[in-house]
């Protein structure tokens, strides 16, 4: 019932910086939390971070606290995430997800995902 679609993904040099964009379409994007995973080339899904549906409380994966922002502007329907100090192991395509407010770790649920969008990151 609502529709996620990722941009803003690239190629970066290590260190450098990018930010993802999520919009939304559908129904009532601001009462869903919103999510970002990853995944990478021989590797399972990998939460990275989420947003509950005010924006007033985030969780981080250890692996980018502190590297990785999220965050969401429910009057443009869209959710970001600010990615500074970009290491080659960020490499991965990074999916957008939105779900209930049930939990803001790996479980959500997140049932809803869109396409995702390559982040390449070099040495």
């Amino acid at each position: 019932q609502v529709q996620l679609v990722e941009s803003g993904g690239g190629l970066v040099q290590a260190g450098g910086s990018l930010r993802l964009s999520c919009a939304a379409s559908g129904r009532a994007f601001s009462n869903y939390a919103m999510g970002w995973f990853r995944q990478a080339p021989g590797k399972e899904r990998e939460f990275v971070a989420a947003i509950n549906w005010s924006g007033g409380i985030t969780n981080y994966a250890d692996s980018v606290k502190g590297r990785f922002t999220i965050s969401r502007d429910n009057a443009k329907n869209t959710g970001y995430l600010q990615m500074n100090s970009l290491k080659p192991e960020d490499t991965a395509v990074y999916y957008c997800t939105a779900g209930p407010n049930y939990d803001l770790g790996p479980t959500g649920p997140w049932p809803t995902w869109g396409q995702g969008t390559q982040v390449t990151v070099s040495s």
